[in-house]
């Protein structure tokens, strides 16, 4: 089995960590994989950026970035695989400052460290890199950095199939542990509501007014009490629910002063499912006690508040059986570098979730993630070397 530079690929996360790029801006880590990709042997011309980021309905600097290289001996003509992760993090990785501290990497500043997903991108790269060093055989192979992912999947949803080449099976690096071979994920709904009250002066006349805070209040009530807030079981049936972000109508807080009745409040949350069907049931839960709330909240003269209820599915579950081709080799290729597979499915979205959904089955693994979106945030180093030596096999095994 052939060993990977592990200190070469350490170098390039170490690089990669270094380069901002949050959700959405992800121009600079985009141009630092291209330099290093072409430090590697990659040719200009297999190097291309697709237009995913003029669907987007969000501010994206750039493409997907695709890269393809031929086949090579008796693979050569195999069916194309794809490898693919995401170039960017959440805001919270904004400024963060790594340093190696024995089979870690660490952050010297108070913010998260990145790892989610430059790790992913340090796996890719050291791969091509040792695939063009070593030349053993292998098929065609794709491979796919995102944009937008932390943000909503964004990348991966709009991505420019035309130009992956028709791969048959692809294998995502995002997560913990290399042995992790995941296999599913849920589905999720985000949704927003606009209570809309009435203002009234709360000190002179509060019978009056019409609560948009009190009609949320009330709403989220009913909504504890009916068992649908947090993890929520029905039957043999679960899912998760949050309510997020609660501001007023320009984004700051909600009401403008204590002696006025506040009339209007927006709160964004979620609903999430390994079942395609129930997510979608949490949500409409959530719609009914807004709607039920607002109707029973009234004023002096009778008058009821009013919502405003929109969703949109975020991404869509998926579980792909143990049988197909994918997981299977999968599983092998843990095997065959000497460790554990465990087979699981994600209680969160994956850039594997629209890939499935496009039609390419997609198994996860992970390549040393540790509390990610946190500020303590680390990489570990040994399960990012066994993701290399994975990525590898994955390449060239028969």
């Amino acid at each position: 089995m052939h060993t990977v530079d592990r200190e070469a690929a350490v170098g390039r996360l170490m690089r990669f960590l270094s380069v901002e790029g949050v959700t959405g801006q992800e121009a600079a880590i985009g141009r630092e994989i291209v330099a290093a990709l072409r430090e590697a042997g990659v040719s200009q011309r297999a190097i291309r950026f697709d237009k995913a980021h003029k669907q987007i309905p969000l501010p994206t600097e750039t493409g997907n970035l695709i890269v393809e290289i031929p086949g090579r001996g008796a693979l050569k003509s195999a069916p194309r695989l794809m490898f693919m992760t995401h170039m960017d993090t959440v805001p919270l990785c904004a400024g963060a400052k790594p340093r190696i501290k024995g089979r870690r990497i660490v952050n010297d500043a108070p913010t998260a460290l990145g790892g989610d997903n430059r790790t992913g991108c340090a796996v890719l790269v050291t791969l091509i890199s040792e695939l063009l060093t070593h030349k053993p055989s292998h098929p065609p192979l794709t491979f796919l950095f995102t944009v937008r992912e932390e943000s909503g999947l964004w990348g991966a949803r709009f991505v420019d199939l035309e130009n992956l080449g028709a791969p048959r099976m692809a294998f995502n690096f995002d997560g913990r542990y290399a042995t992790a071979v995941t296999i599913g994920a849920v589905g999720a709904d985000r949704w927003e509501v606009e209570i809309m009250g009435r203002a009234s002066h709360a000190g002179g006349a509060p019978e009056r007014g019409i609560s948009s805070t009190l009609i949320l209040a009330e709403a989220l009530a009913d909504i504890r009490k009916g068992g649908w807030f947090g993890k929520v079981m029905k039957g043999n049936k679960a899912g998760t629910s949050n309510i997020g972000p609660v501001m007023g109508a320009d984004g700051g807080p909600a009401g403008q002063a204590t002696n006025v009745v506040t009339d209007y409040v927006k709160a964004r949350g979620e609903s999430r499912s390994h079942d395609a069907k129930f997510f979608k049931e949490i949500t409409a839960a959530y719609k009914a006690a807004f709607v039920d709330a607002a109707a029973r909240v009234t004023n002096s003269e009778g008058k009821a508040g009013k919502v405003k209820f929109t969703a949109h599915t975020d991404y869509h579950p998926f579980l792909l059986k143990e049988t197909l081709p994918v997981v299977k080799r999968s599983i092998a290729a843990v095997e065959a570098t000497g460790l554990a597979p465990m087979v699981k499915a994600a209680n969160g979205g994956l850039d594997a979730n629209w890939l499935v959904r496009h039609g390419i089955p997609t198994v996860t693994f992970g390549a040393g993630q540790v509390d990610p979106h946190t500020v303590d945030e680390w990489v570990d180093l040994d399960e990012f070397d066994n993701a290399c030596a994975l990525a590898m096999t994955l390449a060239t095994m028969e």
